[in-house]
């Protein structure tokens, strides 16, 4: 079976990235300085290992490190770009949550197909938490895949008149705009 293609990963620009940058990781963030900025224009986009992979990994921009409880959440510097009708699932890599139960807060990430022409250009941000309860500190290293993505057909309902418009990430679909 042939599978087309219906999404393109982006990097965010220059400036939405250093406005969440800013936001997100400087206030109080031990994990990234004003310095490492430069480390996402380094990132890879997210990509498939194999032609077998449903997964799109993401990679780490920068080294983290979580202790047993520690959470961090940042922006990853990409955006997508989905096709009606699809929206894209990210899931932690299926070893680190195997081996230190590392998880999303949100427990399955959901990016919408409208998400993309938000205000924050889509920018995709990611909360990981290590919920060990062996004591296990993960670290993952830059250039490191700790997330996949995998796009995901979905329906609507027969009688469905959805008509809003998105501005904005979480929580935001309940907030949108009449055309």
């Amino acid at each position: 079976m042939k599978t087309k293609g219906i999404a393109k990963f982006e990097h965010v620009s220059d400036e939405q990235l250093a406005k969440d940058i800013s936001k997100e990781l400087l206030s109080g963030n031990d994990n990234i300085t004003n310095n490492d900025i430069h480390l996402y224009k380094e990132m890879s986009l997210p990509h498939r290992a194999t032609k077998g992979s449903a997964g799109y990994d993401f990679y780490a921009p920068f080294t983290i490190v979580l202790k047993p409880g520690e959470t961090i959440k940042f922006p990853t510097g990409v955006r997508c770009r989905i096709d009606d009708g699809w929206m894209l699932s990210l899931y932690p890599r299926s070893g680190l949550g195997f081996k230190y139960r590392l998880q999303l807060d949100n427990t399955v990430g959901i990016i919408d197909s409208d998400y993309y022409n938000s205000s924050n250009e889509g920018h995709i941000f990611v909360k990981l938490t290590n919920d060990s309860r062996e004591g296990k500190t993960v670290t993952i290293e830059k250039g490191t895949a700790y997330m996949q993505g995998i796009f995901i057909p979905f329906g609507i309902v027969e009688d469905d008149n959805a008509e809003g418009i998105r501005n904005g990430g979480f929580g935001s679909t309940t907030k949108t705009s009449k055309k």
